[in-house]
């Protein structure tokens, strides 16, 4: 069922993504007088089509992986004489860098009305409150300090753990210095420190740039207290019932959840004496850990969930605007995505970045069902990423792409005529050799997370 959730919400995200996409260089054809002879969603088997008064096919097909928009165009075979002043190729220059520009600039504009739905509903998340700061760190370099929030990164708000982990991620790859404004609860004073980046290294088969930089995010304390018993499991066995909390293992204080699970993780099929209260009362029990292998990995695993513990209210936060503000705030958060993004890509080519940190379908997809999962806010959060993530690779000035032929177009501004079409056909060649390494590459990564 997880499975299925997860492919319904990448195909929703996909959808809509594309076909804002390739509407845009639809719309933008049409009002240059170009004929367009199809739009197709997806590509292979068509599922679904019809025509308009304009004898325009439209298509909704069987591999939901992408789209196109078919012009008419005498470079991809015989053009009607009827059809001749309605042919891409018979367009003035900057009517066909219009059309072509159009599809990511559609990106851009889906992302700022995503943002803007998001910023009128209320973005909420948990303040950045550190728990715990490693030594050595460069968050310890920085003076940063247990009980401080984090207030702002390079001067930029960061209200939440979600932005700010997206402030941290716009400097991995960075070798310069990182300024934070922290203040300490139930005061006004805010302060200001700052440390060298140098050595920052950021896992990129797990990411977490708060964790890299040293801090612990403060969160309730996790007892080891029992939710719920799979029947049939070695829990269940040996009599583990809701409600337990473990207080020993083999003799060993359990004071949280994460000591237990790490305790039976490193035990399969070994028995362990256990200690639990009851009801007031204490209670010996006896379990053997099943033993589990995954992914290579052996593990031990007794089959019980824990209670989650309730965040106070102060620790929340909450950013919602009106429609001018919500409106705003959308045009920003696009900005600063987009320009992270074109970072990132650069950091990539210099090597400051390692490519690993590219993600594939596979990640787009987990993450698409993870984020379905914590509500529409996240799910629109996510899409509007996405949508700017698309826009900036479409941009990228590779043949093949929407950026390889703006370059074509700007190179026929300067010298006055078309690149020759042997050029073209060789740059077609080279760029599309270039994206399936791309692609290739890219989910190799996803399996290495997998």
């Amino acid at each position: 069922m997880a499975f299925l959730q997860m492919v319904f919400y990448t195909l929703i995200v996909l959808g809509v993504l594309v076909t804002f996409h390739e509407f845009g260089h639809f719309w933008v054809a049409r009002r240059c007088g170009i004929k367009v002879t199809r739009f197709s969603i997806g590509f292979g088997t068509p599922l679904l089509r019809w025509r308009d008064r304009h004898d325009t096919e439209f298509v909704i097909a069987l591999l939901p992986l992408g789209g196109y928009v078919k012009m008419v165009d005498e470079r991809e075979g015989n053009v009607s004489a009827a059809d001749l002043p309605y042919a891409f190729n018979r367009k003035p220059v900057g009517q066909r860098m219009a059309t072509v520009a159009a599809g990511p600039i559609a990106n851009f504009i889906l992302a700022i009305l995503l943002y803007w739905v998001v910023y009128l509903l209320g973005v909420q998340g948990v303040a950045p409150i550190i728990g715990d700061v490693k030594p050595g760190s460069i968050a310890a370099a920085a003076g940063l300090e247990a009980g401080q929030e984090i207030l702002a990164v390079d001067g930029e708000p960061t209200p939440t753990w979600q932005t700010l982990g997206e402030r941290l991620v716009h400097r991995i790859g960075d070798d310069g210095e990182i300024r934070f404004t922290v203040a300490y609860a139930d005061s006004n004073l805010q302060y200001d420190s700052a440390a060298s980046l140098a050595g920052w290294h950021v896992d990129a088969k797990v990411p977490d740039p708060i964790g890299s930089m040293g801090i612990e995010l403060y969160q309730p304390k996790v007892l080891p207290l029992i939710d719920a018993v799979t029947p049939n499991s070695p829990a269940d066995r040996a009599g583990l019932v809701s409600g337990d909390q473990v207080l020993s293992a083999d003799g060993i204080a359990i004071p949280d959840w994460y000591t237990w699970v790490e305790y039976v993780r490193e035990r399969p099929d070994q028995s362990i004496a256990v200690l639990v209260e009851r009801e007031g009362q204490t209670r010996e029990l006896s379990l053997t850990p099943r033993r589990v292998e995954q992914g290579g990995e052996v593990f031990g695993q007794v089959g019980v969930s824990v209670v989650t513990p309730e965040w106070s209210e102060d620790f929340f936060r909450e950013t919602r605007y009106g429609p001018v503000g919500a409106f705003t705030k959308a045009l920003s958060q696009t900005g600063s995505t987009t320009q992270m993004t074109f970072n990132s890509i650069g950091k990539m080519l210099t090597g400051a970045l390692s490519v690993e940190h590219l993600s594939g379908p596979i990640t787009i997809a987990k993450v698409a069902g993870t984020s379905a999962d914590y509500g529409l806010v996240p799910f629109l959060q996510f899409m509007a990423m996405l949508s700017v993530s698309l826009g900036v690779l479409n941009l990228l000035p590779v043949p093949v792409l929407d950026g390889g032929h703006l370059v074509y177009y700007m190179l026929e501004l300067v010298k006055g005529s078309p690149v020759s079409l042997r050029a073209q056909a060789v740059g077609q060649q080279v760029g599309l050799f270039l994206i399936i390494g791309l692609m290739v590459l890219a989910l190799y990564n996803d399996v290495l997370r997998l």
